[in-house]
């Protein structure tokens, strides 16, 4: 009775295996990376469902793709992709509702997207800068690099990261680059980041502006001057003043005092 139930098993387990290996997804394109390309339609055809399909679904970078979600039993789908670009591109997957659940990957590549965080930098002489460069899309950078822009664009300084000048620090989606003890007639400029993947290189530029160590100095010395000056005003307005306008106010407050004095004396009587 124990060999016949194990029979039974093994022969369960056996068409079981038989029938995963049988069940393929087939995609098409297995990788959309033509830099010319502006449009996809990316397709999965399933053959040998190990179960009944009960649905099917897209997603993008792990999300469900809104709107892609279906009920039916069908075995061969598709996914529009009108635009070709770093907000299009990823890693997308077409999903099978069976038992168990199957899917497969279809990767979309792009130019990476890379845009300064801020397009000016303000930074004080003697202080340290920090110009930063961010990245979007699907591969991103696997290199990044910063230049020093001359006069024409053209002509432009690669920046060593590693010398005792400059600092960078990297990572897939985000470049830094600090610029140390800043010189106001060296380092103010034109900075450009550049992010390379396997599909080609973009960049964008940064203005860095230095301002004098005496720039913040300078706002306090006009608060200062404007007080100075008030109270001299005021000094000069008190030293002319004629005598007789005093002596004006003192006997006109001297006239008011007695008048009140005799009104109170007759309120009394």
């Amino acid at each position: 009775m124990r060999r016949e139930l194990f029979g039974v098993i093994l022969a369960v387990c056996i068409v079981w295996f038989q029938a995963e290996a049988l069940t393929a997804i087939t995609t098409k394109p297995e990788v959309v990376n033509d830099q010319n390309q502006t449009s996809a339609t990316l397709s999965c055809n399933l053959t040998n469902p190990s179960s009944l399909v009960k649905g099917h679904y897209w997603t993008n970078n792990g999300k469900i793709i809104d709107k892609s979600e279906s009920n039916s039993d069908e075995l061969y789908i598709k996914h529009e992709i009108k635009k070709v670009d770093y907000h299009s591109a990823g890693l997308y997957a077409c999903v099978f509702l069976t038992e168990p659940q199957v899917n497969a990957t279809i990767e979309v590549k792009a130019l990476p997207h890379v845009v300064a965080y801020k397009h000016s930098e303000n930074a004080n002489e003697k202080d340290k800068a920090v110009l930063t460069c961010v990245s979007h899309g699907y591969p991103l950078p696997t290199n990044w690099s910063w230049y020093k822009l001359k006069d024409v664009e053209i002509d432009k300084m690669p920046i060593n990261g590693t010398d005792d000048k400059y600092e960078m620090k990297n990572t897939p989606n985000k470049t830094l680059l600090y610029v140390k003890d800043l010189d106001i007639n060296k380092d103010m400029g034109m900075y450009q980041c550049q992010g390379t993947n396997e599909m080609g290189s973009a960049s964008d530029k940064i203005q860095l502006r230095v301002r004098s160590q005496l720039a913040a100095l300078w706002p306090f010395l006009g608060i200062v001057a404007e007080v100075i000056i008030l109270i001299t005003i005021i000094f000069i307005y008190e030293k002319r003043r004629k005598p007789d306008e005093i002596n004006d106010g003192m006997k006109s407050n001297a006239a008011t005092n007695h008048k009140d004095k005799n009104v109170r004396q007759r309120n009394s009587n």
